[in-house]
Formats: structure tokens, C-alpha cells, sequence
């Protein structure tokens, strides 16, 4: 692909979008980074990797104008637990359209697992229809990614501050069976829709590189961090409490789950995709 296309990554300074700029940086792509705190030290990180850092919101149609302005190719990733199930499917088809007007010519939505199923989860489901939108909006070609669950989460407040006490908690049963993908390799299948617009064009492709029990998870934490975690089941009534999309999603799990076939995306790809034992060992838990 030639070096001299514009892509704008939006989410920048989140998980998915700064996996994306690294790995297109690192394949000397020519990068837009989008992201309400250009000042951010964040933001000043991807600039010293070479990004061009630019001021946008989602939610500001007339930033998103500015950004496009140039702009050959898009990845779009939202976050629902900022901008909410409402918002997250708002800002999707907003960046879409604007990309469309704007004259973009290679649309790259960053979606979620087994979307297409219509889950029932909201913020599954409203991702489902934000992808309906791209694929209607006609551009010469888009690619939707749909990552499972991210390692990376167990990094997170909802459960490093657990980890630490020596409990991996969360609320699906000990035999559940959960798919999970480093956000890292997120970025390497992104590159690779940017790289390979042609071939992908109009595909949807799910990606998992790794099979576990939460238990299993706990065991292999255990081993990278050194001390013992174990798995404890938070009920579910408790975690509804606080958010019904977010029990719905582990009632999920338990019932239906993740269907990625990971030898054979490898196999599509050429590349071995992370297990989680190698993700664990490569992060600080300090």
C-alpha cells in the first residue's frame, strides 16, 4: 500500500487505537492521530513515534471534519463504557457518514465477537447496527474486525486490584470456556486491513488467539506474577447491580460464548497469535 495514504486512527490514546498506530507506525504508514487530549502524555508518545496528533471528539462533528480533511483510510473504534450503549452506537455511524462524505476510501470498524448473532447484549447489539450502517454507506472498501474478550481487561481496575489480593474475580462459571485476544494483536490485524484493503474488502473477521477457564487464568497469572491467585465467582446478582449489559455479557459466556475458529485465522494470516501464558509473562504486575 502506498506510504503517502493518510489514516486517521480514532481512540488513539485508548487500547485498540494505540495498538493500531504503533503497528502501522512500525510498517511505516503514514498516521492521524485522533484523540480530545492532544497535550496528554499519551498523545505526546505517539508523537514522538511520528504520529501527527490532532484535537477530535466524537461527538463533535465539525473536529471529525477537520481530522478527515486528506484522509485515505479510517479505523474507528468507540468505547461503550464512556460514551454509554446510546452514545457508543451514535458516535460509530456518526464517524462513518462523515468519513463517507469526506470522500475516505478505505472504512475500518473495529466491532466485537460474534456480533452478528444479535446476542441480546446491548452493547454487542448496538455494534451489530453501527456495522450495518458502514456496510451501507457504499465506501470503496472497509474491513470490520470483531475482537473477543482482551486479555488486557485483566489489567484493568474492574480486576488488578483483586489480582493483587490473590483473587481473579468474575462472574461466570469455573467450566466456562472463554475466548480472549491481546490487544496487540488487535493492532496486527488492523494493519493488516489497511495493508490488504483489496483482498478483506467487505469481510468481517473475528479475532481470538486463545481458549480458557477463568480458573486456568487465574493459575497462569499465578504463575507469571509469582504468587498464588485464585478464581472466586462474583454472583451475578451482584454485578447487575451495577450494570445489566455487563451481566447480560457474562450470562452469555456461560450460555452460548465465542466461536472463533483460531487455527484457521492463524492459518489465514500467517501468524501465531498470542496465548495467554505469553501475554501474562510479557505485562507488569507490579
Amino acid at each position: 500500500m502506498a506510504r503517502d495514504r493518510v489514516i486517521l486512527v480514532t481512540g488513539a490514546t485508548g487500547k485498540q487505537g494505540g495498538a493500531t498506530i504503533r503497528e502501522l507506525l512500525a510498517h511505516r504508514h503514514t498516521v492521524r492521530a485522533l484523540t480530545r487530549k492532544p497535550e496528554s502524555d499519551a498523545a505526546r508518545a505517539l508523537a514522538v513515534l511520528g504520529a501527527e496528533v490532532v484535537h477530535g471528539d466524537l461527538d463533535d462533528a465539525a473536529s471529525l471534519r477537520r481530522a478527515l480533511k486528506g484522509i485515505w483510510g479510517v479505523f474507528a473504534v468507540q468505547n461503550t463504557w464512556e460514551a454509554g450503549v446510546e452514545g457508543e452506537e451514535e458516535q460509530g455511524k456518526r464517524m462513518a457518514q462523515l468519513a463517507r462524505e469526506a470522500g475516505v476510501e478505505h472504512f475500518v470498524y473495529t466491532s466485537v465477537g460474534s456480533a452478528q448473532h444479535r446476542t441480546g447484549i446491548p452493547h454487542f447489539d448496538n455494534k451489530w447496527r453501527v456495522e450495518e450502517t458502514v456496510r451501507g454507506l457504499g465506501f470503496p472498501s472497509h474491513v470490520v474486525i470483531r475482537p473477543v474478550f482482551f486479555m488486557d481487561n485483566f489489567l484493568s481496575p474492574w480486576f488488578k486490584p483483586g489480582i493483587v489480593e490473590g483473587k481473579l474475580r468474575m462472574g461466570i462459571r469455573p467450566d466456562t470456556k472463554l475466548q480472549m485476544i491481546a490487544v496487540a494483536d488487535i493492532g496486527k490485524v488492523a494493519h493488516l486491513a489497511f495493508d490488504r484493503h483489496e483482498e478483506l474488502n467487505g469481510e468481517a473477521i473475528d479475532l481470538a488467539g486463545d481458549e480458557l477457564t477463568i480458573p486456568q487464568a487465574a493459575g497462569i497469572i499465578g504463575q507469571a506474577t509469582g504468587r498464588i491467585v485464585a478464581f472466586e465467582r462474583t454472583p451475578i446478582e451482584e454485578i447487575r447491580k451495577w450494570s445489566d449489559d455487563y451481566a447480560t455479557m457474562l450470562e452469555w459466556f456461560d450460555r452460548v460464548g465465542y466461536r472463533v475458529d483460531i487455527p484457521a485465522l492463524e492459518a489465514r494470516f500467517g501468524m501465531q497469535l498470542t496465548r495467554f501464558a505469553q501475554w501474562a509473562k510479557s505485562v507488569s504486575w507490579s
